[in-house]
């Protein structure tokens, strides 16, 4: 019996029986929680190596299953779109960002009208649907949550880019439902966004309903923006340097499990740290990020203990993801400005994004596993037996809708609102808990700004825009080091013809996009 075979034995019991929820009509549904956090990197929480201490996350992973093969669309809005609706971006109508506004289905910046989301089927299935933060998936109002199948909603429908109130350099409006509400004086974003899910979660419990919740912080994305209370501890933290944190962060993923002992840590891609002029700016870049993070696990803490105080924790689903790899763009719109405040708009660049996706390659925007890869934790008490599982099965975004309808026992429509809806592209992991295999055939496909990839099997063919497409054979070679484009010539091309024909399916234009 090989080692996959063996794993997935020995996960064969480790469901209490997942169905059960759903299976008779004196079954309780479970709630259903998805927190996706927004640029976080593949080893940004403590439980994937980092030295950011993130106990309540970990604590989720500890009690769950923590997959670390979980793919997402490379960038915000397209993967958004995938984990609302359970399609490939160009389906759900975001093939690109939400600003693209092609007179092309796919490429129109808002969700498609062939599309459903997760919000809308399960309100039809008993659920309060609520969602808090950022929306990104298409800015006109007749597009917002609230049309879209949330009955709540709190938080930026344009987009993120705010963490204090006001902003002086980004106008994001925050809006309760459809009204646009001024916060007070102290508001935080990633407090505010949780305080509002936790409000809207006791109203669901008093009009005694399931609930699904899609919680949509702006952490950790730039502008690095914190408060000073939350800075504190890490003050000194990163004064080694890039290099000396990402060996370290590498040697406690081999330690942990997370990562598998074939995989190599990929080249640096920084200077020296002993080369960069002002080591005070970069360290206080890290320190800022890192306390982003620990503000967000802060504010996950809360909202468990909610649920724990409400009694409803142990039939509470939670799912824990990140939309993309780190972000490596270099912004500073405040120069002269000390870091961390709200009037300071700097990104933490390349060098710090390098170490986030630690061990791996390239960053969000490109299909290299730096940015298309993110640890997900799936939480729930009452449904998993044998906790603490770290699989390494790959799943995608596009499968967190299944789950959710397979959890709800709610039917995907082939209509909505008299519209024909596109067939899903995701499949349920569910089964991966039970011991049952997912499809061993099955394809992951990639695309975003002429980044491209597709992962089948164990073989991966992916290609940055412009260049050429590299092979690799991801079981020995997970950190994508050793090219056999022109070793294995045929397993290319096999892989290409898949490639260019889901493409040819799926709408998907050649980049640059001509408007």
């Amino acid at each position: 019996m090989d080692l996959k075979r063996l794993l997935l034995a020995c996960m064969g019991t480790m469901i209490l029986g997942y169905a059960s929820p759903v299976a008779g009509k004196e079954a309780k549904k479970p709630n259903i929680i998805v927190i996706l956090a927004d640029d976080m990197g593949y080893s940004d929480l403590s439980c994937m190596g980092s030295e950011i201490p993130t106990p309540n996350i970990d604590g989720l992973a500890k009690n769950g299953v923590l997959f670390t093969h979980f793919y997402n669309a490379a960038r915000c809005c397209p993967s958004r779109a995938s984990l609302l609706t359970g399609l490939y971006q160009t389906h759900a109508g975001m093939g690109n960002m939400n600003t693209t506004k092609l007179e092309v289905p796919e490429y129109r910046g808002t969700l498609s009208r062939n599309a459903v989301t997760i919000a809308e089927v399960l309100k039809e299935n008993g659920y309060r649907t609520i969602m808090t933060g950022k929306w990104h998936v298409g800015d006109e109002p007749d597009n917002w949550p609230i049309r879209r199948g949330f009955e709540r909603f709190y938080g930026i429908p344009a987009g993120g880019g705010i963490y204090f109130h006001p902003s002086k350099f980004i106008d994001r409006p925050i809006y309760f439902n459809d009204n646009e509400v001024k916060p007070d004086s102290g508001w935080f974003s990633t407090d505010a966004f949780n305080e509002y899910a936790i409000r809207f979660i006791k109203e669901a419990v008093a009009g005694n309903k399931p609930f699904f919740l899609y919680q949509a912080p702006i952490a950790p994305h730039y502008p690095l923006q914190a408060k000073e209370t939350d800075i504190v501890p890490f003050k000194g933290k990163y004064d080694a340097g890039y290099e000396t944190i990402r060996k370290q962060r590498y040697q406690r993923q081999l330690e942990l499990g997370v990562i598998s002992k074939v995989t190599p840590l990929s080249p640096g891609d920084f200077p020296a740290w002993a080369d960069v002029e002002d080591k005070k700016t970069e360290s206080r870049k890290m320190e800022v990020y890192a306390a982003q993070i620990a503000c967000l696990d802060q504010n996950v803490g809360l909202l468990i203990q909610c649920l724990k105080d409400l009694g409803i924790f142990e039939n509470t689903v939670i799912i824990f993801l990140s939309d993309n790899g780190a972000c490596a763009e270099e912004v500073n719109k405040s120069k002269g400005v000390q870091i961390g405040g709200a009037d300071s708009f700097v990104s933490y660049g390349k060098n710090w994004a390098n170490v986030s996706n630690t061990p791996y390659r390239l960053y969000k925007s490109f299909t290299h596993e730096g940015g298309i890869l993110t640890p997900m934790i799936f939480s729930w008490p009452k449904g998993l037996q044998n906790p603490g599982l770290i699989t390494a099965e790959p799943a995608h975004i596009n499968d967190i809708m299944p789950v959710c309808l397979e959890l709800a026992g709610a039917k995907y429509p082939k209509s909505y609102a008299g519209n024909k809806i596109y067939p899903l592209d995701g499949l349920s992991f569910l089964p991966i808990l039970s011991g049952r295999e997912q499809k061993t055939s099955r394809a992951f496909y990639f695309q975003h700004e002429g980044n491209e990839a597709i992962r089948k099997e164990d073989w991966k063919l992916v290609k940055r825009f412009a260049k050429d497409w590299g092979l690799f054979y991801m079981k020995d070679d997970p950190a994508e080091m050793n090219d056999l484009s022109k070793v294995e010539w045929s397993k290319q091309q096999e892989l290409l013809k898949d490639y260019n024909n889901w493409g040819k399916e799926y709408g998907v234009l050649p980049w640059p996009i001509k408007r």
